[in-house]
């Protein structure tokens, strides 16, 4: 297994779900991990916390630094990532992982809403990027990473739910800006995606826990593929918009059957939003 020691990652929204997955699969491989989140307190439907999170990365024997963040708050999530750089010495991995979802279109979106899913989304991947890019300059192995899809023009998608989408894709559109900007600094930058729907408990909450447990991928899948994109087992790449199944495949990985929450319903899953 190829190691991650002496990195440090900061993780927003990495208190359960895939943040979690994430922060779990790289402390494994010796990363020292910020977890960077608003949750001190479990939710009580969605689990999880910066401190339930921290307690499982000491327990593998990795070094946390759990800290309280809105990501809408430019000072905290700066703050934050000063704060973790100087605690570890540097930075090497940001994931931009901190969402909010909304399946609304225009008319069904009111303006705090709106407001909601632009400044957790594409802001805070602004706000988080320019704070932590003179550390990574530092970095041998930096990378950016932000979860936001392949943009997608499909009239289909915009017209369901054009706001979230302009979210997301904004995240997209930034990240691949700075894989340009960025790139005479060595600094990789990708958006990750999912190819199919992901098991976690926004999910069941959302379509129900059997349907959920019949139609998704676990959240290991997309950990796996961070893990081996951050590792260089994919090749040196930037400034591409990947899946979470195309990136194993580029580091050799092709059976995925495993990653269904269900193997025998491993052929009949669902794809993510905007993947057609």
């Amino acid at each position: 297994m190829k190691t991650l020691d002496n990195t440090t990652i900061f993780i927003t929204g990495g208190s359960r779900g895939i943040g979690r997955a994430v922060a779990l699969r790289c402390a494994q491989a010796g990363a020292n991990i910020v977890i960077a989140a608003k949750s001190v307190e479990p939710h009580p439907k969605l689990g999880g916390s910066i401190y339930t999170v921290a307690e499982e990365i000491r327990q593998l024997g990795a070094q946390v630094l759990p800290l309280q963040v809105d990501v809408r708050d430019a000072l905290e999530l700066t703050q934050a990532i000063d704060q973790a750089a100087e605690h570890f010495g540097g930075l090497d991995v940001l994931i931009n992982n901190a969402g909010a979802i909304h399946l609304g279109n225009i008319q069904h979106t009111d303006l705090k809403k709106y407001d909601l899913i632009q400044s957790i989304n594409h802001r805070a991947t602004f706000i988080a990027a320019k704070a932590a890019i003179p550390y990574l300059k530092q970095s041998a192995q930096a990378h950016i990473i932000s979860f936001a899809p392949p943009i997608n023009l499909s009239a289909h998608w915009l017209g369901l739910y054009g706001p979230y989408a302009l979210s997301k894709y904004g995240m997209t559109l930034l990240t691949l800006g700075l894989a340009e900007e960025l790139k005479a600094d060595g600094i990789c930058c990708n958006t990750l995606w999912p190819a199919t729907l992901i098991n976690t408990a926004a999910v069941s909450e959302n379509i129900g826990t059997e349907a959920a447990q019949h139609m998704s991928r676990k959240p290991d899948i997309m950990a796996d593929a961070v893990y081996n994109l951050i590792t260089g087992a994919c090749g040196h790449i930037t400034g591409q918009s990947l899946l979470d199944e195309q990136t194993l495949n580029l580091a050799g990985i092709t059976d995925l059957a495993d990653y269904a929450c269900s193997p025998e319903h491993a052929d009949r899953l669902a794809k993510d939003l905007f993947i057609n």
